[in-house]
C-alpha cells in the first residue's frame, strides 16, 4: 500500500479511530479534514444487515439530493420524434436515435448519463457491450428508461443518485461538495440514510443500519455511530 503523504496524516491525527461520532461531529470533522486544492466530495458508506446473494435481500434505488450534487452532469437521450426536442428543451445535452447509437459505437462517450424512451430500447441493446460496463445503460428500476423524458433530464441535473449494495453489503453514496457547507451536505445526508431506511427489504433479519462512514475525496474515513440515525430522519 502506497505510503501516505503529510497532509493525509495530518488530517489523520485528528481523527479519533476508536470513536463513533454523531452525524454533527463527525461531519464537521470531515470537512476540517479536507485539505485538497480541489473543491472535494463528500461520500458516504452504509453497511447493511443484508445479504445480496438473495434477491429478496437487495437494496437498488435512486435519491433525488435536495442540494444537489454540485457538478454538472452530461445528459445523452435516446429518442425519436418529439420526444428528442422535449429532452433537449429539459436540459439534455445530446438527444437523438440511431445517429446517435452510431456515434457511440465509433467511440463516443462524452457524457454521464443515459435516458432512454421504452421504443428505443432494442436498439439501445445493441451498444449494451459498451454502455453496460460504464454503468451507462439506461434502466426502468432507475427511472432512466421512460417516456416522460423530462422529468427523468431535470432530475439527473438536479443531482439524482443512484445506488446500489455491493456483495459486501455497503451502499456508497456521494452526498454533495465540501463547499456546500455542513447545513446543506446534512440535508442531503438526511434524504439519502431516510431513503435505505424505506427501502429495507422484509427478507432483511436483525439490525439494519450496521455501520456508517463519511469521508471527503482525499480525507481519511471517519465512522458514524448508527444510531445517530434517529437525530436526522423523521
Amino acid at each position: 500500500m502506497p505510503k501516505r503523504g503529510k497532509k493525509y496524516r495530518a488530517a489523520l491525527e485528528k481523527v479519533d479511530r476508536t470513536k463513533r461520532y454523531t452525524f454533527e461531529e463527525g461531519l464537521n470533522l470531515a470537512l476540517q479534514c479536507a485539505y485538497a486544492s480541489f473543491d472535494e466530495t463528500l461520500d458516504i458508506a452504509v453497511r447493511l444487515g443484508v445479504d445480496p446473494r438473495h434477491a429478496d435481500q437487495m437494496v437498488r434505488g435512486t435519491v433525488v439530493l435536495p442540494n444537489g450534487l454540485g457538478k454538472v452532469v452530461r445528459v445523452v437521450v435516446f429518442a425519436k420524434g418529439e420526444k428528442v426536442k422535449e429532452a433537449l428543451d429539459a436540459g439534455a445535452d445530446v438527444a437523438g436515435g440511431e445517429e446517435l447509437i452510431e456515434k457511440i459505437k465509433e467511440g463516443w462517450l462524452e457524457f454521464d448519463k443515459a435516458v432512454a424512451t421504452p421504443d428505443m430500447m432494442g436498439q439501445v441493446g445493441k451498444i449494451g457491450k459498451i454502455l453496460g460496463p460504464r454503468g451507462l445503460m439506461p434502466n426502468a428500476k432507475l427511472g432512466t428508461v421512460t417516456f416522460d423524458v423530462a422529468k427523468a433530464v431535470q432530475e439527473i441535473k438536479a443531482g439524482k443518485v443512484d445506488f446500489r449494495v455491493e456483495k459486501t453489503g455497503i451502499v456508497h453514496a456521494p452526498m454533495g461538495k465540501v463547499s456546500f457547507g455542513p447545513e446543506k451536505l446534512m440535508q442531503n445526508i438526511s434524504t439519502f440514510i431516510d431513503t435505505l431506511i424505506r427501502l429495507k427489504p422484509a427478507a432483511a433479519k436483525g439490525t439494519y443500519l450496521r455501520g456508517i462512514a463519511i469521508s471527503t475525496t482525499m480525507g481519511p474515513g471517519i465512522r458514524i455511530d448508527p444510531l445517530a440515525v434517529k437525530t436526522i430522519v423523521g
